[in-house]
């Protein structure tokens, strides 16, 4: 295994690995800190032994996460594996990989893109990805990628999320950004549920030369510590990242409608808690 170390320069860190040297920012270092403490436990986490399962990771196995984020499946893959396997996790935020790198330094955490991954061919058993292929600039060139770097009869697993209307909160949401900040900013939220249509995906796959090919459809859980934090999120930590940036104005107000709207959700604790539907897509490489 490589070896990483964060170190702190002065406001910024820059992530060492023998393969990677990335400066990073101390404003990258946050929002990927906000992302593992919030969106990681209400809502990726839950997924990752799900999206492990289904790639059957096994100990020894040579496993590739791609658009790892933070690193929450490779670390559970890492964790199956065993320490007769090898697990990278590949992502273009360098905030990300220095979180990553910092929760699990033994991984092989790597900067680069699902387009152009920086591996040789046949280096991996499994190759994983958990919500990541919505946003990739070019999916069918990345899932030839993702069979590029796989042996002869390796699995994939790749999780993207189910239509919006399987998503009742995030739909609402959605309608309340359309109504007070306009299309751009719903269709902004709309963007993670784009691959929901089943046969889309499956044609997606074996287009790029993937057999095998199984989309099975299943529900995870997804809890927030309140409303307010959920919609803050989405609205100061997501909009952001697709270039929608709002005014304190229309913040604050659809934080207040979305108390509303979103009531049937909340807790008795005062959080909020809903099912999320997502598909999995399992294939081989010939």
């Amino acid at each position: 295994m490589e070896t990483q170390r964060p170190l702190c320069l002065k406001g910024s860190w820059r992530l060492v690995s023998d393969n990677m040297t990335a400066s990073v920012s101390q404003a990258q270092i946050e929002a990927a800190t906000a992302y593992e403490a919030l969106f990681v436990p209400a809502l990726f986490g839950p997924w990752a032994p799900i999206v492990a399962d289904f790639a059957q990771i096994k100990t020894g196995d040579r496993v590739l996460d791609i658009a790892c984020g933070t690193g929450v499946l490779a670390r559970e893959a890492a964790a199956r594996t065993g320490v007769l396997g090898h697990v990278a996790g590949l992502d273009p935020h360098a905030g990300m990989l220095a979180v990553a790198s910092d929760l699990s330094p033994a991984i092989d955490w790597r900067d680069g893109t699902a387009e152009a991954l920086p591996f040789p061919d046949r280096s991996f058993d499994v190759v994983v990805s958990q919500f990541g292929l919505m946003f990739f600039t070019d999916r069918d060139k990345a899932i030839h990628e993702m069979l590029r770097v796989m042996v002869a009869g390796g699995r994939c697993a790749v999780a993207v999320w189910d239509v919006i209307e399987n998503a009742p909160p995030f739909a609402v949401l959605v309608g309340l950004l359309d109504r007070i900040a306009g299309t751009a900013a719903g269709d902004a939220l709309r963007a993670p549920f784009v691959l929901g249509d089943r046969r889309a995906l499956a044609a997606l796959f074996s287009g790029a030369g993937a057999t095998s090919v199984d989309v099975t459809t299943r529900q995870g859980p997804a809890r927030f510590p309140s409303t307010r934090e959920l919609v803050e999120a989405e609205l100061r930590g997501w909009l952001p990242v697709m270039g929608v940036v709002l005014p304190e104005p229309e913040i604050r107000l659809i934080v207040a409608e979305a108390e509303k709207v979103l009531a049937p959700y909340v807790t008795s604790d005062g959080g909020i808690a809903f099912s999320m539907s997502a598909h999995l897509v399992s294939s081989r490489k010939p």
